[in-house]
């Protein structure tokens, strides 16, 4: 183990992460958009905003036969990310690249892009005085939007392929706005904290240049009532289960 990087497990174990003591930190967020992602064997797959790989690497568990590359900007984050492939053994299957998303350019377009951004933007935060978790958190001086987030999908992505990102649920109007006509198929996937609780995450999937019309999803309840995690959302985040 890294002796200035804790290492975290997710998955039930099945991922190993050495992360920063300080900015993003690996959520269930990133269990849930790597889960969310409709990748398959012979897929090409973009993690943009990657951090050390969270998302990155339960993707590639997953999805044995998939390539996947992680974008992060932070120098700091990427090199953790680096190293957590070979903790996880996946050289050859992830790549990481230091970049900014709004400058990265690929060489052939991605099938899948999926991205969990910062939740907050310009104007409703106080910056943070470390400036590792203000680039974490979208707090700098050139800091995206949630428009830059979506554009970079577009960009990256091929035609047919789908962009999945996961948010907070009163984002989910400027989610939609954002994705314009450029995509369709638009499913939204709410997940709410426990049964007759407004949902406070949501997954948007989209798939570039498609017209067909948007679904709302029944949504995935994360707590039982005691507090332990339903079973559907336990097959997410222990058994690495796929979001249909």
């Amino acid at each position: 183990m890294n002796d200035t990087a804790p290492e975290i497990h997710v998955l039930d174990h099945k991922v190993r992460l050495l992360q920063a003591k300080e900015g993003f930190r690996t959520s269930m967020d990133s269990v849930f958009v790597a889960a969310a992602c409709k990748a398959k064997d012979g897929n090409r797959v973009l993690d943009m905003g990657a951090g050390v790989g969270g998302a990155t690497f339960c993707l590639a568990w997953r999805v044995a036969g998939a390539h996947v590359t992680g974008v992060e900007i932070q120098k700091s984050h990427a090199d953790l990310a680096q190293q957590n492939i070979a903790l996880n053994n996946v050289d050859g299957r992830v790549e990481i690249v230091c970049a900014d998303i709004r400058d990265y350019v690929p060489d052939e377009k991605f099938d899948h892009v999926m991205c969990n951004p910062p939740y907050l933007e310009a104007g409703h935060y106080t910056p943070s005085p470390s400036l590792e978790r203000a680039l974490a958190l979208g707090h700098h001086e050139s800091e995206m939007t949630l428009l830059d987030w979506i554009n970079a999908g577009y960009n990256n992505v091929k035609s047919g392929g789908t962009f999945t990102i996961i948010h907070r649920a009163d984002m989910v109007d400027k989610i939609i706005k954002a994705l314009g006509r450029r995509f369709g198929a638009v499913e939204i996937i709410p997940l709410y904290p426990r049964m007759g609780v407004d949902a406070k995450r949501v997954i948007v999937r989209a798939i570039k240049d498609r017209k067909s019309p948007a679904i709302l999803n029944a949504g995935i309840i994360m707590h039982e009532e005691g507090g332990e995690y339903t079973k559907q959302a336990n097959a997410i985040l222990r058994d690495g289960q796929a979001i249909g």
